[in-house]
């Protein structure tokens, strides 16, 4: 049996939660506890699973605003999966063929060509954009 939209219960529902543009971390929080809560009951009706997209919505805007992710350079992503990976400055010499040239590409004296990239990529197993 496939339940159907109700939109009166789906207005009590708003009504009751008055969800609206999150503006300070304590309504972030709030969103974030009623949108937990509407995620983990079980046989969410039509109208809940609304109301949490729309919580969903609004929590994701705040964060992208207030807590944006800053773009890696393509030094920072090499050296960061060097470290993830425990990877040496001797090993990316075997992969970029200079011991120099890594050690300048590591130190940010030396930007990576579109070969290195290239072969970056593939050892790390990454996409070639991480390195452009």
């Amino acid at each position: 049996m496939t339940r159907t939209f109700n939109p009166e219960f789906y207005g009590k529902l708003l009504a009751e939660y008055q969800p609206k543009i999150i503006t300070t971390d304590a309504e972030n929080e709030q969103a974030i506890a009623l949108a937990l809560t509407l995620e983990h009951r079980p046989n969410r009706t039509p109208e809940e699973e609304m109301l949490l997209q729309l919580l969903v919505t609004l929590i994701e805007q705040f964060e992208e605003t207030h807590y944006p992710i800053l773009q890696g350079t393509p030094n920072s992503m090499l050296v960061h999966l060097m470290d993830a990976r425990d990877t040496t400055t001797e090993a990316l010499a075997e992969v970029i063929g200079s011991l120099e040239i890594a050690l300048q590409i590591v130190n940010g004296d030396r930007t990576i060509s579109k070969t290195q990239a290239e072969a970056l990529a593939d050892y790390f197993n990454v996409d070639i954009s991480l390195f452009s």
